[in-house]
């Protein structure tokens, strides 16, 4: 396996500048919030290189099983990218139907292998950023096989909650926890993102997506459709859009205030331990909302009106 030392550590862990080469690793159909990401994405090829999409498995009550949710979520990234006139072809690719679990079993997809292969393709001078907004399981599968890839690759990762929360159960980690067991005790660079305490202050309104999002053609009115189903009483409701969080930090690391602290240990209580002597990480302690949303609605409304 390849060990990166401190200092290459840091390096890695800067806010990339110029345009920046990733790909998206994404259960889009188990919530409203990665179609929300997916579409920032696209419009922000100006910063953002996208090189694939991947779909990743869940399983909640929207699922029958992990690898149904991973079917589904690619319905859901073909329903986007043909409402963003974007074809599919050699960027959407299927992801593994089961977690790689407390065996830390590496499974096997098309996700993985074309993952491995960019990552090969990268070099530590110019790695591929891989925007994690799911399960961790294509990613801990491909490190798993190909552990010379972790040099090449940094993880933004929305997973786990707050360093100072009392537990670590949140819905991306809890599903896969040997997979993020795979990723902390790896040594690749990670960016993270937790959900309770940092990310959950990312939040919007049905007034404010009415206004903002829906007007703006076909994807504007089924992202609004997607936000306001999530629930049947929007009085006085709001809704947090999670996964904009890593697209975010990598269009304008501004946005995310971070430091850099040593990778915690994933215990198999799914809690934090603190281990001071391990190989270091960039840690997202707070989230600048309006200015997040800001450039989405701004975005969203140039790329409509340009379509005429």
């Amino acid at each position: 396996m390849t060990v990166l030392d401190y200092a290459d550590h840091l390096r890695l862990l800067e806010a990339p500048s110029g345009r920046v080469k990733c790909v998206l690793d994404t259960d889009t159909f188990n919530e409203i919030d990665d179609q929300f990401a997916i579409v920032q994405l696209l419009l922000s090829s100006d910063r953002l290189d996208l090189q694939a999409i991947y779909a990743a498995p869940f399983h909640n009550d929207r699922s029958n099983d992990a690898g149904h949710g991973m079917e589904l979520s690619y319905d859901e990234i073909l329903r986007l990218l043909e409402r963003m006139d974007v074809s599919p072809e050699g960027l959407v690719y299927k992801g593994v139907t089961e977690y790689v679990g407390p065996q830390k079993l590496v499974r096997e997809a098309p996700a993985v292998d074309d993952l491995i292969a960019r990552a090969r393709a990268s070099t530590p001078d110019a790695p591929l950023y891989v925007i994690a907004i799911a399960a961790i399981s294509n990613v801990a599968s491909a490190i798993l096989k190909a552990p010379d890839i972790v040099d090449r690759i940094v993880v933004v990762w929305l997973g786990g909650h707050a360093l100072e929360w009392p537990d670590v159960r949140e819905f991306n980690l809890k599903q896969d926890v040997g997979g993020a067991q795979v990723l902390f005790d790896s040594g690749v660079p990670v960016v993270l993102f937790p959900c309770m305490g940092v990310v959950s202050h990312l939040l919007s309104t049905v007034a404010e997506i009415e206004r903002y999002v829906e007007p703006h053609g076909d994807i504007g009115r089924f992202l609004a459709q997607r936000y306001k189903e999530y629930s049947d009483d929007h009085l006085g409701w709001s809704k947090e859009i999670w996964d904009m969080a890593p697209v975010a930090w990598l269009i304008d690391p501004s946005w995310c205030d971070s430091v850099i602290v040593p990778t915690p240990v994933l215990t198999d209580q799914v809690t934090w331990s603190v281990d001071r002597g391990r190989h270091p990480m960039r840690y997202v302690h707070r989230i600048h909302r309006d200015p997040i949303l800001k450039d989405f609605f701004v975005k969203l409304k140039a790329w409509n009106e340009k379509r005429g």
